[in-house]
C-alpha cells in the first residue's frame, strides 16, 4: 500500500476511535471505513453536498463527485496502468465497464496514436 494511502487510513482510524469514544452508547458499529460521527454509513447525498462545499470553498469549478471516477480511470489509462488493474482499482466487475464507460481519450493520446500510425505507414518519427 502506498505511504500516502496508509497514512490517510491511520489518520482516519484515529479520528474514528475518538468519534467512537465521544458517541459512547450512541455508536453504531458497522465495520465500515468511512462513517458518520456515530458510525453509521454516510448517505450519498450528504457526501455529495460536502464535496460540493469543498469545491466551492477551494474555488474549483463545479463537478459531480462521480466525475472523479471518470477522471481516475482516464488518468490510470494515460499513466499506462493495465486495464485489468484499473478495473480492480475502480471496483468494476467487468473490464468492459472500465474501458467503455469510464476511460476517456484525450487529444494528446490521439496525437500519439496517430503519430505511431504515421510512423508505421510512412517511416516517420512518432513526434
Amino acid at each position: 500500500m502506498l505511504p500516502l494511502v496508509w497514512d490517510g487510513f491511520i489518520e482516519l482510524a484515529e479520528r474514528q476511535m475518538f468519534a467512537r469514544r465521544r458517541a459512547g452508547d450512541g455508536w453504531h458499529e458497522t465495520g465500515l471505513v468511512f462513517t458518520t460521527k456515530s458510525g453509521r454509513p454516510i448517505e450519498p447525498r450528504n457526501l455529495a453536498r460536502v464535496f460540493e462545499r469543498i469545491c466551492v470553498n477551494a474555488g474549483l469549478r463545479h463537478i459531480r463527485l462521480h466525475d472523479l471516477r471518470h477522471t481516475t480511470a482516464s488518468l490510470l489509462k494515460r499513466l499506462g496502468v493495465p486495464p485489468s488493474d484499473a478495473k480492480e482499482i475502480l471496483g468494476h466487475a467487468r473490464i468492459a465497464v472500465t474501458l467503455e464507460i469510464y476511460t476517456h481519450g484525450d487529444n494528446e493520446s490521439h496525437r500519439d496514436g496517430l503519430g505511431k500510425v504515421a510512423g508505421e505507414l510512412f517511416g516517420e518519427s512518432e513526434s
